[in-house]
């Protein structure tokens, strides 16, 4: 443990100001050095100010230091010499206290004071110093220049002309090779001492010992050219400060100037010593007739690599070696994780609803905090699935049997189905889970599809954003490469991905009730799976199918996923669809399977009179059991008198209502609030009037309607024929001529807009043996709801005037047809007898069209006239 007092110590510090030396100069940009310098801390990507050095050395084997305040250097007087000692800081705790925020300006004077009166212990590196240099050694030390980064410190002394500065060098070298002293931090070196015979460069960039040596050759005189040093000079040289591993020459083709050589140490600590002896150190070699001065800089060595380096400059190697490590690393670490959350998801580990204190607590206050509301609309629902309860009986026997294909509720929208399913079939059952297609569709970009489909499923953590990242690596490779990386996913790819792991989970989900101590302990995991039909979880597809045009991967690869499934006996699967199609992608997915189909239409009247009495029922009973405060500040009740008489107006509105179970659900809550029910039909079907000709009639000039497969004329068409029949033959609208021949762009394909139309809920297509016969409304109310769009003269006037209009281009169009082919019969030379038939059958076509013209001008004058009437 360092003793604070050491680490704190103002020796320890890198750089010292010029004002606090007595006769040593050191150039520093921490302190001003010259007026007006801004006085602020060294940064990383500062590096010290100096002039150009102008000193020159004379031309001996020793160089001489010239003083240069503004050069970084050490200056010494004519009888004064530099000693290096080494190993007197750790130097690897040098990058962190170099930057040390502590750090402070201090006068020189005071390490000097320290060394000649050291009291301290064996940690302090001042008295390091001191024992390493004896009493007997005749020299007296003047000053003590600390070097934190390199580990060591300058000594300057001067000494009497009896004995040179080699050989004090050498005296001391003997006494400690013979007496090593050891530093705390480095028990297996001792301190080592050396002459500084070169000109020492005390800069305070960010740079760091290392063991090489770049050693450049520089002219020491500027009119004399440099000369290249031998690796036997160089051997020479540097040999004294420690063993030498390497010297490397600069090759003999390069340009580089000045010259170079590189020369590798054994030790860190070696190349420091010589660089902090031997930089600047001038000398001229044998046989040579210039100086040269030696320049000394630390170079980070490189390793060879050659397996490395010659798997990275392949990328056809290197990328699918990353790609594939990527891959390993995502399965084994994450999709342990996702199947945990996808289990969690499913078997609703952590849902508070599920646990224990809960359901105590919802039992004891169950008949305190009641929410009538609700508890009514349940009863309500109650009432109506005991008139479907051999459906939801159908459905929990297939459950309990070990049958694999799907269970299939099919309905139009809004006629029940999520709730026959959630709320009777599935009431009470664990491990469910419900996967919802429709917010899946919607979702924008493959991201938000992604991201969509992993939260139905409990799928996470899922990196949606990282597809779009992955796609630009792979472009950037391959535009450089020209190789395909591979780390991009399309998204099928994506989504088989999240299936097959929520396919796992849901395995372990089936195999979670399964103990050692049961009978059948000793079965495979398949046989288990297959015998216990009962514990398999419930996956429950809803809105299959939901705008199957624009989604049909999405559809395809669930299909796939629940009959791997089925067929796995992994889970039941049960598809609510509101398509009559959905056989046809299913069938896909399990073609020599019979799908348990449950098919759920409108109520019958009495059916449906039974579910909104019985909503009104339970209404009243909760309003008996309310005190009667409350009772006086909310709306009153119907009376029991009043109740009969609409009981009599309700056989009259179920009939024009219909039996769809969402607009039942709107006229009961309309009854309870008051309203009679001849009143509050009218305002359903009223709604829905407004509803259909907001949707249908009123788009033409909406910027949505280019996608649109149907025309507002083809829609007009069937409210009006429904209207009048009721019902229509599904060939009898293929055939006319608004669906046949319709001059709307995009309303060309006349069953593309039946589709459409169909989709949209307008109408319902009835088929019967697989192929579509009968035209019908949307929902029963609907057909009230066109019924009274033809009460509307205005509505009824600017749709027929629309219908007309297209009508007579047909007709026009046709006419068009006939004159051209008129004109190029009359350009033959001779009129041949046999064009006369064809002749006379295209005048009378070009007469029955333009009656027809001429009556639907005719009518659309009337209905002109009656617009420009009509308010």
């Amino acid at each position: 443990m360092i003793p604070g007092r050491i680490l704190y110590r103002p020796m320890a510090r890198q750089g010292y100001g010029l004002h606090s030396l007595a006769t040593a100069s050191i150039a520093r940009p921490r302190l001003p050095l010259f007026p007006g310098h801004d006085r602020r801390p060294a940064r990383k990507w500062e590096s010290t100010i100096a002039t150009p050095d102008t000193g020159h050395s004379a031309d001996t084997g020793a160089s001489t230091i010239t003083t240069d305040k503004e050069s970084g250097h050490i200056a010494a007087a004519s009888n004064e010499h530099i000693l290096y000692f080494d190993n007197l800081f750790p130097l690897r705790i040098s990058p962190i206290m170099f930057w040390r925020p502590w750090e402070t300006n201090h006068d020189f004077s005071e390490l000097l004071k320290k060394f000649e009166n050291s009291s301290l212990g064996m940690l302090d590196p001042i008295n390091l110093v001191k024992r390493a240099i004896p009493e007997k050694v005749p020299l007296k030390v003047t000053q003590i220049i600390p070097r934190l980064k390199d580990g060591g410190a300058y000594v300057k002394f001067t000494h009497s002309g009896d004995i040179s500065a080699s050989e004090i060098e050498a005296t001391l070298a003997d006494i400690l090779q013979k007496n090593p002293i050891r530093p705390w931090f480095n028990p297996f070196r001792g301190i080592k001492a050396g002459l500084v015979q070169g000109r020492p460069w005390l800069e305070d960039l960010y740079r760091f010992p290392k063991g090489r040596l770049r050693v450049e050759f520089v002219p020491s005189a500027d009119t004399e050219p440099a000369a290249e040093l031998s690796q036997e000079t160089l051997y020479s040289i540097f040999r004294r400060y420690g063993k030498i591993g390497d010297i490397t020459s600069q090759p003999s083709d390069s340009k580089v100037l000045p010259k170079y050589a590189y020369v590798d140490f054994a030790s860190v600590r070696d190349a420091v010593m010589a660089r902090n002896c031997m930089h600047g150190f001038v000398l001229r070699e044998e046989g040579s007739k210039s100086a040269t001065k030696l320049r000394l800089s630390y170079e980070q060595r490189v390793k060879p690599h050659r397996i490395w380096d010659w798997i990275t400059s392949h990328p056809r190697i290197i990328i699918p070696l990353v790609a594939a490590f990527l891959a390993a690393f995502t399965v084994a670490v994450f999709d342990p994780i996702r199947e945990f959350f996808v289990k969690i998801h499913v078997q609703r580990t952590f849902e508070f609803t599920n646990s224990r204190l809960y359901k105590w607590f919802k039992r004891q206050t169950d008949d305190i905090l009641a929410f009538r509301k609700r508890k009514s609309e349940h009863e309500g629902l109650n009432a109506l699935f005991t008139h479907r309860k051999d459906l939801i009986d159908s459905i929990q026997a297939g459950l309990l049997e070990s049958v694999d294909t799907f269970v299939v509720v099919h309905g139009p929208r809004g006629s029940g189905k999520r709730e026959l399913v959630l709320d009777q079939v599935l009431h009470g059952r664990r491990d469910v889970l419900i996967l919802d297609c429709k917010p899946v569709v919607e979702a924008r970009g493959e991201a938000g599809l992604i991201r969509q489909l992993a939260g139905q499923v409990g799928y996470r953590p899922v990196f949606s954003w990282a597809n779009n990242l992955s796609n630009l690596v792979d472009l950037a490779i391959q535009s450089t490469t020209g190789v395909k990386a591979g780390f991009s996913e399309n998204l099928e790819s994506q989504l088989v991905k999240i299936l097959q792991t929520s396919a796992s989970a849901l395995k372990k989900v089936s195999l979670a009730g399964r103990k050692k101590n049961d009978p059948d302990a000793n079965l495979s995991e398949d046989a288990y799976l297959e015998a216990h039909p009962e514990q398999r979880p419930v996956i429950v597809i809803d809105n299959f199918l939901y705008k199957n045009d624009d989604a049909g991967i999405i559809y395809d690869k669930i299909s796939d996923w629940a009959a791997a499934l089925v067929q796995s006996n992994i889970a039941h699967v049960i598809f609510l669809t509101n398509d009559t199609s959905y056989s046809k992608s299913l069938s896909k997915s399990l073609p020599d399977r019979v799908f348990h189909q449950v098919t759920l239409g409108d109520l019958s009247p009495n059916v449906a009179k039974q579910f909104v009495i019985s909503q009104l029922e339970t209404q009243e009973r909760a309003d008996k059991s309310e005190d009667d405060e409350q009772e006086n500040n909310r709306p009153k009740p119907i009376t029991e008198k009043q109740r009969r008489e609409d009981l009599k107006e309700l056989d009259e509105c179920i009939d024009a209502l219909g039996g769809r179970l969402t607009d039942l659900q709107v006229l009961a809550r309309r009854l309870k609030i008051g309203q009679t029910p001849k009143k509050a039909v009218s305002e359903i079907i009223e709604q829905s009037a407004s509803e259909i000709l907001r949707m249908f009639l009123l788009t033409n000039k909406r910027a949505l309607d280019a996608d649109k497969k149907w025309s507002t004329e083809q829609a007009w068409f069937l409210i009006k024929e429904i209207a009048e029949k009721g019902s229509l033959r599904y060939n009898e609208v293929l055939l006319s001529n608004t669906f046949a021949s319709s001059t709307t762009a995009g309303a060309t394909n006349a069953e593309s807009a039946i589709e459409s139309l169909a989709e949209a809920e307008l109408i319902t297509v009835k088929s019967e043996h697989g192929r579509p016969t009968i035209i019908r409304a949307g929902k029963p109310v609907y057909r009230a709801a066109f019924s009274r769009l033809l009460q509307d003269a205005v509505v009824k006037s600017r749709m027929n005037l629309a219908l007309l209009t297209e009508l007579a281009k047909i007709e026009a169009k046709n006419i068009d047809k006939a004159e051209t082919e008129l004109s190029v019969l009359a350009q033959l030379p001779t009129q041949p007898y046999q064009t006369v038939e064809r002749v006379n059958y295209l005048l009378d076509k070009v007469y029955g069209s333009q009656r027809k013209i001429a009556a639907f001008e005719k009518e659309m004058g009337s209905l002109k006239k009656v617009l420009s009437e009509v308010d």
